[in-house]
């Protein structure tokens, strides 16, 4: 985009943490909006965004932030999204476009819509990256490349207000798909939300061993837990929000593992090998799927660097008696 006139003339970032700063480096970096204007609830966030220079200008409050501004980004816990459209609705420029980077799109269509003005456009999205790390410093300007962002407008929004924000998203080098709320509900209920809930239920089961002590677990974490022990250090305050906001997705999909987890209970209790090698070479063809599109490495051990051998002097040569 460098070169070019900007796509959006000043970008508004309600919440600045991992997700919205790494939005504000990004589009400094691709040039996609003329200025950047910057809040957060707290003021040592404010701060630290002021000292890490992600915004032209950094406000106290989510209606100053606003003003003027033709993209506004919301980046907080769901849970909030619908007080603070409340607040900013009445402040909103003729013709802004509003979206936000919620894991849940349902709850939030429900919460901002009827907040916001008639002459806004509203268009909820969902960059579906990230990291277990938080806050302003968290963010970098790589995060969304080759990941993918899913749009779901409401019915009735403005065609080129969706498709303008699909070049945004393109510009910070994301995939875009765009689909109804509750599809996307129900998507991200199988790929993201239940592998979240199990890897805090993993973590947590784990810690209340009492066999097995706690620097056992530690000291002796394989790929596996180690993998789940990311994913359960994700920031509690989103997690509890998206739970309960997406819960009726959550719940259809947990019935049907509950489901699965008690046919492979069965096969390991009654040693059916054959149901279980079967089940894990369906598994294995997912994995092998996700690669072949770019959405993982296919990298030994997903990628993971490793350090060099030590360096061990050989032993000099037996020589005999």
């Amino acid at each position: 985009m460098t070169g070019k006139a900007p796509l959006y003339n000043r970008l508004a970032l309600i919440g600045v943490g991992l997700i919205g700063s790494s939005i504000a480096r990004a589009s400094r970096l691709q040039n996609v909006a003329g200025s950047i204007v910057a809040t957060a609830r707290s003021p040592a966030t404010r701060r630290r965004i002021a000292e890490l220079g992600l915004a032209d200008q950094v406000v106290e409050t989510n209606a100053a932030a606003v003003a003027g501004a033709d993209l506004v980004i919301v980046s907080i816990p769901v849970g909030a999204c619908g007080e603070v459209a409340r607040e900013i609705g009445p402040y909103l420029a003729p013709g802004a476009t509003v979206s936000d980077v919620g894991s849940v799109k349902g709850a939030v269509v429900r919460d901002m819509a009827p907040h916001l003005p008639a002459n806004a456009h509203f268009v909820p999205a969902h960059p579906v990256a990230g990291t277990e790390f938080s806050g302003p410093d968290a963010g970098f300007a790589e995060l969304f490349v080759n990941r993918w962002c899913i749009l779901t407008p409401p019915d009735g929004t403005d065609a080129a207000a969706t498709e303008k924000l699909a070049t945004f998203w393109r510009a910070l080098g994301a995939n875009v798909e765009t689909m109804t709320p509750d599809h996307h509900d129900l998507v991200l209920a199988i790929t993201s939300h239940l592998p979240h809930l199990i890897a805090y239920t993993i973590v947590g089961t784990a810690a209340e061993l009492g066999e097995v002590t706690r620097s056992e677990v530690l000291q002796f974490s394989a790929g596996g837990f180690r993998d789940f022990t990311r994913i359960a250090a994700s920031d509690p305050t989103m997690w509890r929000d998206v739970f309960l906001a997406n819960k009726d997705a959550v719940l259809e999909m947990l019935g049907r593992f509950n489901e699965d987890i008690s046919a492979l209970t069965r096969a390991i209790r009654n040693g059916d090998g054959e149901k279980l090698f079967e089940h894990f070479t369906h598994t294995r063809a997912i994995r092998k799927g996700i690669v072949q599109i770019g959405q993982d490495s296919p990298a030994p051990d997903f990628g993971r660097p490793h350090p060099d051998l030590p360096h061990t002097p050989l032993p000099k040569p037996y020589a005999g008696e």
